[in-house]
């Protein structure tokens, strides 16, 4: 495990993070470019949805060995092949893209195959932290993550408005590749020496190649369950998992329905969807600071809920709106924006907290496939029934469903008692 005396780990965690700053920043441009250039071809909120199934469908495909694999590896080499990764899938679409067109089914490919490299990429960024800081600044630290992931996006959703008009879709691909180069040299500068198990993941001598590959298909198996096992031991932790999942199918097609609100319901521009994005990264990047300045609640599953509820709230008002309050519905999104950090950054500070360290890789894993199979559920329900009742009747729905939701989860006794 690598050094937490003095700075040395806050430099580490400033070096890596300052990368991820600038692959998010980039990756947030080359992602509204996508939904833009999704949404004027095809006008479809199906469509949209699509897409989104395919940036996450990977993600609960193989997530939940990926954290295996992420626990036998140094978090270094995972961190740069992953980014390597989506430096490489970028450019191939660019490649496309300079043959004058752009189909559909090419950006579908491309975000499976992007999402293959954050399936990886996520449990180890998320496994970094705790193996590096001390333990008494984890749930602000997940501030600050937050705040790191949401001021690159609200960047990035800002520069997109800018480049997608005057420039198109190349720049951005060509700029998300260079994002992605400087977010592996950062990593390769903060010299992590940590992550790493004793698993070997050479074929045993004299079984032969088949053998040998049954063998370490064997080991990821066992080494995968007893990742789940160990999450299962705390069962607040557990029981929040399963409530997070139902909070997932709810909340997931709302992302994907944010341009359609904006630009069908509100008559809106690209420029107000762009608007829209920005103010619900404002409302994130606050949130990230409320967490840092005040790590919640005392009890981090009440802040937990508090969020959902919230966040439930702020959905069903955006709903009720009609055609002429966009400017209320940028209310609402500033809202929902807030309560993101807050729901999700206690709950990996408690992960990252109790899970030990040799296992976090797994866990985190785990938790992303889970929260990923919630994922295609909700967007599949979103594509075949968005169409036909509107995004608004959905929005209220949602809102709706979430505030009964936080209840439920108080309602565990569990998980109320999780600190204990």
């Amino acid at each position: 495990m690598g050094a937490r005396t003095g700075d040395l780990w806050q430099a580490k965690l400033a070096l890596v993070w300052g990368g991820e700053l600038v692959s998010v920043l980039t990756s947030s441009i080359l992602q509204m470019g996508f939904v833009w250039h999704i949404t004027l071809t095809t006008g479809s909120a199906s469509m949209l949805s699509l897409a989104s199934l395919a940036g996450f469908l990977p993600l609960a495909l193989f997530g939940t060995f990926a954290g295996t694999v992420v626990d036998r590896l140094p978090l270094r080499r995972t961190l740069v092949g992953a980014d390597l990764l989506i430096a490489a899938v970028s450019a191939a679409v660019a490649a496309v893209s300079l043959t004058g067109s752009l189909p559909v089914w090419v950006i579908m490919v491309a975000l499976f195959a992007r999402a293959v490299g954050s399936a990886f990429h996520t449990p180890a960024f998320q496994a970094l932290t705790p193996l590096v800081a001390p333990a008494e600044h984890l749930t602000r630290l997940a501030g600050v993550t937050q705040a790191v992931q949401s001021g690159g996006y609200i960047l990035g959703t800002a520069v997109a408005a800018v480049i997608y008009p005057l420039w198109g879709l190349t720049a951005m691909i060509a700029l998300d590749v260079g994002g992605a180069l400087l977010a592996t040299a950062a990593v390769l500068a903060a010299r992590l020496d940590v992550g790493g198990s004793s698993a070997a993941l050479a074929v045993p001598d004299g079984d032969g190649a088949s053998l040998g590959l049954l063998a370490q298909l064997r080991s990821l198996v066992a080494e995968t369950a007893g990742g789940y096992r160990v999450l299962r031991g705390y069962r607040g932790l557990f029981a929040l998992l399963w409530c997070g999942f139902a909070f997932t199918l709810v909340f997931s097609p709302i992302s994907a329905l944010f341009p359609i609100m904006t630009l069908d319901h509100f008559g809106g521009t690209t420029g107000d969807a762009a608007t829209a994005e920005i103010v619900f990264s404002v409302g994130m990047i606050a949130g990230s600071a409320l967490l840092t300045a005040t790590g919640g609640f005392r009890n981090r599953a009440l802040t937990v809920v508090a969020a959902t509820a919230l966040y439930g709230v702020a959905t069903l008002v955006a709903g009720l709106l009609g055609s002429d309050g966009f400017a209320a519905f940028l209310g609402a999104s500033f809202v929902m924006g807030l309560s993101s950090p807050l729901y999700s950054g206690p709950q990996v500070a408690l992960m990252q907290e109790k899970v030990p360290p040799e296992y976090l890789g797994r866990v985190f894993g785990l938790y992303g496939a889970i929260m990923s199979w919630a994922l295609p559920l909700g967007l599949a329900a979103s594509s075949l029934f968005a169409d036909a009742v509107g995004a608004p009747v959905w929005f209220v729905g949602a809102g709706a469903a979430m505030v009964l939701l936080a209840a439920a989860t108080w309602a565990v006794p569990s998980i109320r008692r999780i600190e204990g």
